[in-house]
């Protein structure tokens, strides 16, 4: 306990026998009551309750949520940022394997070995399956999703875009395509090396793995990038395959990006925040 007297400051440790007591300053002389000291109320941390969250519906509850919902979007209608309703009214091109239910009349054909020619048979041979295409036709709702990608919808006008093979998921049927193979990177990846070109008008619908980016390419401004991780490019720009192929590449201790593609002039590249390894089939 600690007197301490108001009159001249002087302070000195003292038994707690004299709390409460009117003692003499030893120094002035001066009558101080040593006050009895307030114990501090212990502080008790607590943990901020956070009620966990818990999908937890009744059946109609979990229909309420989760009911289709008509959003007056046209043609082409995100129902999630992973899963596109198409409303069907004629014929649109989809990835093969992409989709997940439909309603109505749709009748759905795998793309004819002949049915664009032989160059673009030859150039299917090549690229393998992630290129197949089915076309759907009919009238109905079409819902289609790519192993929980998510989804952009774009609508071309009169314009032209080159998309990497396995991140387009559909197309209008007015729009016109080509399959682009990138031979220049043949053998240095394990699939990937195609991509399709898509021009006109109409509406179509790319993934990408997370949040894609786009990147604004300029004259004197060349953008550089993975092609695992490149999704599409406008119809404006030809990328360039870059190597830089180093003894620690060899060695198997390489950074991962030895091979880049180049865009140069005036244009636009898409880009996901995910390396995407392909594979093909072999067949």
């Amino acid at each position: 306990m600690i007197f301490e007297c108001s009159s001249c400051g002087y302070s000195k440790e003292v038994p707690d026998k004299y709390a409460g007591k009117t003692v003499k300053c030893p120094k002035c002389k001066s009558a101080v009551k040593i006050e009895v000291e307030k114990q501090a109320e212990p502080v008790v941390k607590t943990r901020e309750k956070r009620e966990p969250e818990i999908a937890r519906y009744s059946i109609s509850e979990f229909i309420n949520k989760t009911a289709q919902k008509d959003r007056g979007q046209g043609l082409f209608e995100l129902e999630s940022e992973r899963l596109l309703e198409i409303n069907l009214k004629d014929m649109v091109w989809i990835k093969t394997g992409a989709m997940v239910a439909y309603l109505g009349e749709i009748k759905f054909t795998r793309e004819g070995m002949l049915e664009h020619g032989v160059g673009k048979l030859l150039k299917k041979a090549v690229s393998g399956e992630g290129a197949r295409l089915t076309k759907a036709e009919g009238r109905g709702e079409l819902y289609l999703a790519d192993t929980g990608k998510k989804i952009s919808i774009l609508n071309l006008q009169g314009e032209s875009i080159f998309v990497n093979g396995n991140d387009l998921l559909a197309f209008e049927g007015s729009i016109k395509w080509d399959i682009k193979i990138m031979k220049k990177i043949a053998g240095m990846l394990a699939g990937g090396l195609f991509n399709v070109k898509l021009e006109g008008t109409g509406m179509m619908a790319i993934t990408t793995h997370y949040d894609p980016l786009t990147l604004k390419v300029s004259p004197g401004k060349p953008v550089l990038t993975d092609p695992n991780a490149t999704v599409a490019w406008s119809g404006t720009l030809a990328p360039e395959i870059k190597t830089d192929i180093s003894l620690k590449t060899f060695l198997g201790r390489g950074s991962g990006e030895s091979i880049q593609m180049k865009f140069e002039g005036d244009g636009f590249v898409v880009i996901q925040p995910y390396e995407e390894v392909y594979f093909q089939s072999g067949r």
